[in-house]
């Protein structure tokens, strides 16, 4: 079969792989119809993190059809349209229990290599495996889109995170730093979440239309610091969200978030150290946190919210591309000249 796969630093490919098959009882075979290009998938490629190796197929992203079931699979069946988790869980151990499901010891990241635990085949493939099928896999309800599900496997967790993880309070003035889809994202997640103003810091000027046309202000980075004053009468942001996952971008965070203000840090960070203005820190009374995208946690609720027309992302994905075009439309939004692709297996 086809898929994508990492042929070394910032390199990828399609090429053919033997198609997998089921390992054990709890597993399905997804058909793929729809798989995203991510932010982290950029991060892999980069050799950001450790643990990949030539020929992983890639990606964690996944709208597809079962066409498969092993024997002790019981909500999920052949010919099911579903979205996929980013990654795995048992659903069954006390971190699951508590919906914590990053922390169960049997997660496995789509594509990732083993850089996020124990290696799994990703979701830019012609046919995926999906382990703990019943807990990773979702229905999508009749009416929603692939282009909208495929945001539910990561992207829109991610943002929905910020939310949980700020505790955000009716009116807060938010600053979310980067727009890129994730980022995006958590602008609409905090202003469906009940938001005052919200500010999305991008140096990109197509991404800062994206952002103002979708209910938000937007500003350079060297721009922000003034316009959050002029909003917060110098105050600063209640919550700052960093959505990039850069050393540069944390620390801008600190710069604009108020005393005792909250800073969550969603973008996937590589950086083993970082300089913590900890002085300043324990002055301001500043809390700083990090948050992982949980869609088996919290896609219900997003759902809801999708249905109800409370959150809206149904145009951030710019494009389809083929599985030939995969490799351009990885330089694509490389270079920030696509906010968020997907691959059609099909086309």
């Amino acid at each position: 079969m086809r898929a994508v796969v990492f042929a070394g630093a910032r390199t990828v490919r399609v090429d053919s792989v033997p198609e997998p098959e089921i390992q054990a009882p709890t597993d399905v075979l997804v058909r793929t119809s729809l798989c995203g290009i991510c932010g982290t998938d950029l991060h892999l490629i980069a050799g950001d993190f450790p643990g990949m190796e030539a020929g992983v197929v890639l990606g964690h992203e996944l709208v597809g059809e079962v066409v498969e079931t092993g024997a002790a699979v019981r909500h999920v069946r052949v010919g099911d349209r579903v979205f996929a988790s980013d990654f795995t869980a048992c659903g069954h151990c006390r971190w699951c229990d508590r919906g914590d499901h990053w922390e169960c010891a049997e997660r496995a990241f789509f594509g990732s290599g083993q850089t996020f635990g124990p290696a799994l085949a990703g979701a830019q493939a012609e046919l995926v495996r999906v382990p703990f099928a019943d807990t990773v896999l979702l229905a999508v309800p009749d009416g929603t889109s692939d282009e909208v599900a495929i945001l539910l496997a990561d992207n829109l967790p991610t943002g929905w995170a910020a939310v949980e993880r700020s505790a955000l309070r009716p009116g807060e003035t938010v600053v979310i730093v980067g727009g890129g889809a994730i980022g995006q994202l958590a602008s609409l997640c905090v202003q469906a979440a009940g938001a005052g103003v919200v500010v999305v810091v991008e140096p990109d000027a197509a991404r800062r239309s994206f952002a103002t046309a979708h209910g938000a202000l937007a500003a350079t980075p060297d721009e922000a610091a003034d316009l959050v004053g002029s909003i917060t009468g110098g105050d600063g942001a209640d919550v700052v969200v960093e959505a990039v996952g850069r050393d540069g971008t944390l620390s801008l965070a600190f710069e604009l978030v108020r005393r005792r203000g909250r800073i969550v840090a969603v973008g996937a960070h590589a950086s083993q150290r970082w300089s913590l203005p900890l002085t300043d820190s324990f002055v301001r009374e500043l809390s700083l946190s990090f948050a992982i995208g949980d869609a088996m946690r919290t896609r219900r609720e997003l759902l809801r919210l999708l249905q109800a027309g409370t959150l809206d992302p149904g145009d951030l994905v710019t494009r389809r591309v083929t599985f030939a075009a995969a490799p351009a439309a990885y330089a694509d939004v490389a270079d920030q000249r696509a906010l968020k692709l997907v691959i059609d297996p099909r086309a």
